[in-house]
């Protein structure tokens, strides 16, 4: 920028875009100063090397309010995670159904996950019909986007909200509204962060 550029010769971009020409740097560097404005190098490795003169200081403060809006706006896939017991209480299960409905609402991915104790592992359909109710039962919300399968001493399956769903989520945050929580007891935990506390019965 201004004095730091070490061509010789440069080809100038006005302050509206307009194509100067190619000009020695000398003269690049008068015109800048002569409108009070910055000479920025913008294409270094071009030959010559093009610079534009501008505003430096409001071009970098409008780059951040640019690059701010961008995360905002960024769509972020949180996974939350529901567990769950095959021989699960139907108090329950309603409850931490509701938690994965209140999940899928705010767009977010569900990770839905059956364990398994004892000799619970020789009756693994329990785990699959318990799946498969749940995943009927909001699929008004949500379709199954990883099937159920045995990990170990659990089961798995993974929810996603859809599109229309997720949409609808959007649209509310970037109208400045949160989805109503509900009390945290029994609540899911994101994955990431790492080390998340166990959400069990």
């Amino acid at each position: 920028m201004n004095e730091q550029i070490r061509a010789r010769e440069v080809r100038l971009v006005g302050p509206e875009g307009e194509q100067v020409g190619i000009v020695p740097l000398e003269r690049a560097l008068q015109l800048a100063a002569d409108v009070d404005l910055d000479l920025v190098e913008v294409a270094p490795m071009a030959r010559p090397p093009v610079c534009k003169l501008m505003d430096f200081g409001k071009f970098k403060y409008e780059s951040a309010l640019k690059a701010r809006e961008a995360r905002r706006n960024q769509q972020q896939t949180v996974i939350k995670e529901m567990k769950l017991r095959p021989k699960i209480d139907p108090h329950d299960y309603e409850t931490k159904k509701g938690h994965v409905v209140r999940f899928l609402k705010a767009g977010d991915k569900v990770k839905v996950t059956i364990m398994f104790r004892g000799r619970e592992q020789s009756r693994p359909e329990l785990g699959f019909r318990l799946l498969r109710r749940l995943s009927e039962e909001i699929s008004e919300l949500g379709f199954v986007e990883a099937s159920p399968k045995q990990d170990g001493r659990n089961m798995i399956m993974v929810l996603a909200p859809h599109r229309a769903t997720k949409a609808a989520a959007v649209a509310a945050t970037a109208a400045g509204g949160k989805p109503a929580r509900e009390p945290r007891e029994g609540d899911g935990t994101e994955v990431p962060p790492a080390n998340p506390a166990d959400t069990t019965e």
